[in-house]
């Protein structure tokens, strides 16, 4: 076993461990201030070791809907991203995540008869940015996925850990209701795509390094129209905005050498969408490997790599857990005479969950062939 596959070994094991003492109760909910202990990395897990047995992300396939919403188990790891900027009344900003991760801890599922047996960890993440009140709530969810705690299925679409789910009606016109709640935060809402599918990559074949199979499976759907409710400190608001939905699942998707990515999800005023990711390499360089995005108003895909994308960090901000994040950056998309102005609404939205990593609501500024524009979305930083 090389060195990186007992790291990737090691980190799994750690995240079994956790789920494993609370087994007897199927699921654990911790807040951030309640985190010990060994911390994993996403990009560690996320790595080309150890993935023999597993499926692969080797070349292009069909994409079937709704079959694709629902999981895939024979890949390593997978997950359902939901974000999204919300309008209440008077004014009242929120932003919001909801992620359900899913983890296969071995290529089989275990030749046991007992309905406890199972080979999947499903993690959870929920947070809610309440922009007027200057507060970050976020929350995490672990449990095993057997006895229906946590799971995925396409027919009818849902996926869920306990109470915290997302789920489609018995119709394909329905809206997915989008529910999650602990303690002073909730939301219950519903989404409506406004957009269609966008695949990913090389017809959502996204390759994130030269070794074969170090890609993932990964289409979005850039712009679903949002309305439902907020709940913080004991107030409800009524709220309508736009979401983004982005879905990956692969075996192993970084490589030796990369260090992390800044993710953006990007929603402009004249109904275009932008997604970006910049891999980042341990030297400080930018991996030819980062690819993007630009939808158009009538939901068409403009494929981006990194010479038709600049992106420059303009401020910093230091987090009180002791690491240092972008926080605020100017993104051009040479081809498109774009320029972009991107700031946090609140700086402090970092989770410090099993993964430590930041995960923010943006607005945007800037201007397209000499228009102006504005925007709103959401930035991903791993590996700071």
């Amino acid at each position: 076993m090389t060195a990186r596959a007992a790291i990737v070994s090691v980190a799994l094991v750690l995240l079994a461990t956790a789920l494993g003492v609370v087994a007897w109760f199927q699921s654990k909910e911790v807040a951030p201030a309640a985190q010990h202990g060994a911390r994993l990395e996403l990009e560690t897990v996320l790595g080309g070791a150890d993935s023999e047995g597993f499926s692969r992300a080797l070349e292009v396939r069909p994409f079937h809907f709704p079959a694709d919403h629902g999981p895939h188990p024979g890949f390593r790891s997978e997950w359902w991203y939901f974000t999204g900027n919300l309008e209440g009344e008077g004014g009242r900003h929120f932003g919001y995540q909801w992620t359900l991760f899913r983890f296969a801890l071995t290529p089989a599922a275990p030749a046991r008869r007992s309905h406890w047996a199972t080979r999947q960890l499903y993690m959870a993440h929920f947070t809610v940015t309440d922009v007027g009140a200057g507060r970050f709530h976020a929350r995490e969810r672990l449990a095993r996925g057997a006895l229906d705690v946590a799971g995925a299925r396409a027919e009818p679409f849902r996926v869920w850990i306990e109470d915290w789910s997302v789920a489609q009606g018995e119709s394909a016109d329905d809206a997915w209701r989008l529910q999650a709640a602990s303690g002073e935060v909730a939301v219950d809402l519903q989404l409506r795509p406004a957009k269609p599918v966008v695949l990913q990559g090389d017809r959502g074949l996204s390759r994130k390094g030269v070794t074969p199979g170090n890609a993932s499976y990964y289409y979005s759907v850039p712009r679903l129209q949002t309305r439902g409710t907020v709940r913080v400190d004991g107030e409800r608001f009524r709220v309508s905005g736009t979401s983004w939905l982005d879905r990956e699942w692969s075996t192993s998707a970084l490589e030796e050498g990369q260090a992390g990515w800044d993710w953006f999800g990007l929603q402009l005023s004249d109904d275009t969408e932008l997604m970006f990711y910049q891999l980042r390499r341990r030297d400080g360089s930018v991996d030819t490997h980062s690819r993007g995005t630009f939808v158009d108003a009538q939901g068409q895909a403009l494929s981006l790599g990194p010479p038709d994308v600049a992106v420059e960090v303009l401020e910093s901000w230091d987090s009180p857990l002791g690491r240092r994040y972008p926080a605020r950056w100017r993104l051009i998309v040479k081809p498109l005479a774009l320029s972009l102005d991107i700031v946090p609404l609140l700086h402090n939205q970092e989770l410090d969950t099993s993964f430590r990593y930041w995960e923010g609501a943006v607005r945007i500024t800037g201007r397209r062939a000499g228009e102006s524009l504005t925007g709103q979305g959401y930035v991903e930083l791993t590996g700071y």
